[in-house]
């Protein structure tokens, strides 16, 4: 049936295009970070699944609160944005997410974030930080489902996804849970043209700093 296999993940969303690119709040990670061995733990299995591109290191994220494509959103409101962000990210803490077990869906191999109230409670401070901009009403992905979670490969083409998630199980992957320290908000700017998530640094706030 075709709910049982993935499709794939690289198809244009609406308002993406060559050439686009998208102001989002994310979580990066350093290469030493407990997530960016997770790279190299699932390379082995991962590289048995033609259907399937690792991300790499330098490309994990956890993507929080999107902003605005940035031919449609000015500097001065980014920096608006920013500020009032700051603001409100001062009074939360840094904390540990707890990222896994893998996840197998139609797009990804990825790891939820299994206990996602603190994330929760950032996205809430990033809404009211563009709502502060542009009034609650222009809130973007205000009544979207958040999810969080960190995505190791994105799919390609078609693959059951049965054997995916007993290929993770035969590797000893089905498992893993890893505890992710989480101090800082990044406001990047995303590109997708090259079929992988590149993205310019536009600020780095860290949480709990006034």
């Amino acid at each position: 049936m075709a709910e049982d296999f993935t499709w794939d993940h690289w198809w244009w969303r609406p308002g993406w295009k060559p050439g686009k690119s998208f102001y989002t709040w994310h979580i990066t990670f350093d290469d030493d970070s407990p997530a960016g061995q997770l790279v190299e733990i699932f390379a082995p299995t991962l590289s048995q699944i033609p259907t399937m591109d690792p991300v790499a290191r330098e490309g994990l994220h956890i993507t929080l609160q999107g902003v605005g494509f940035t031919d449609q959103v000015t500097t001065a409101d980014i920096q608006l944005i920013s500020e009032a962000a700051a603001n409100y990210l001062s009074r939360r803490g840094p904390f540990d997410a707890l990222i896994g077990p893998p996840r197998v869906d139609k797009e990804t191999i990825g790891m939820p974030v299994a206990n996602p109230e603190c994330l929760k409670e950032i996205r809430d401070d990033l809404q009211h930080a563009i709502a502060d901009t542009w009034g609650s009403d222009q809130v973007p992905e205000r009544g979207d489902d958040f999810r969080p979670h960190l995505s190791l490969a994105y799919s390609t083409g078609v693959a059951s996804m049965p054997d995916l998630r007993n290929l993770l199980a035969r590797n000893e992957l089905g498992d893993i849970q890893i505890a992710q320290a989480v101090a800082a908000v990044s406001l990047i700017a995303l590109n997708r043209d090259n079929h992988r998530y590149e993205w310019r640094e536009i600020t780095k706030i860290p949480l709990g700093v006034r």
